[in-house]
């Protein structure tokens, strides 16, 4: 099963490539933070597909300056209780309050920490976790947002970019495509003295020995029937 998973990914990625369909920064983004997405998801319940399609969208895939100058990827306000440190941006009213993180690594652990726990976020954990559409609505319906379109936009990020084939993977399995993909685009490694292929001056043709192996020497234009 999980080969066939890493397949689909990889074939799913390959194409949205060949068709010039997707954004560069927005591929950028969810290679750079998938694994992180997929942590969260097995440690807290919230689809991968969400994760990352909130941090696209709030964050213009990372290029926002509230992301940029903050590390803010999810648009989280500072809230009551909050004691970390803040930054002051025009959203929804003027000069409104921001958290600011160290790294976005710190953004995506307490966006996770925000749903999880807040009473009116409490529904969405009881969806199936590979309902993303659910998600969606459920977060919108919740107040996470005031854009009408929050849900349907988040959908779209989703499905253009198949996201929800995180929501099925395990941390593990995703450091296995992330192998298998460096494996399919790592450089041969260079020939050795003893890996040069020699040319076949002064053999004939036919089967002989080399290092007790049957060797068969073959030139252009040769057929397996020849």
């Amino acid at each position: 099963m999980r080969r066939i998973l890493l397949v689909v990914v990889a074939f799913a990625a390959w194409f949205r490539v060949q068709a010039g369909e997707p954004s560069k920064a927005i591929l950028d983004y969810i290679e750079r933070y998938r694994y992180i997405a997929v942590e969260e998801m097995i440690n807290h319940g919230i689809p991968a597909s969400i994760t990352l399609a909130q941090g696209i969208l709030e964050s213009g895939a990372g290029q926002s300056e509230l992301a940029r100058q903050s590390n803010n990827h999810f648009g989280i306000k500072c809230h009551t209780g909050w004691t970390g440190d803040r930054v002051f941006y025009d959203d929804d009213a003027k000069g409104e309050c921001f958290r600011k993180y160290d790294n976005a690594e710190e953004s995506f652990h307490d966006h996770s920490y925000f749903l999880t726990s807040r009473t009116r976020y409490a529904e969405l954990f009881t969806l199936d976790p590979t309902d993303y559409k659910g998600w969606a609505k459920g977060l919108k319906k919740a107040g996470y947002a005031t854009n009408p379109e929050y849900a349907e936009r988040l959908i779209k990020i989703i499905e253009d970019y198949d996201l929800h084939i995180y929501d099925k993977l395990t941390p593990d399995q995703l450091l296995a495509m992330e192998d298998h993909k460096k494996m399919e685009t790592d450089p041969e490694p260079e020939p050795g003295p003893y890996g040069e292929v020699a040319e076949a001056k002064g053999y004939g043709k036919g089967v002989f020995y080399f290092n007790r192996i049957p060797t068969i020497i073959v030139q252009q234009g040769d057929t397996p029937e020849s």
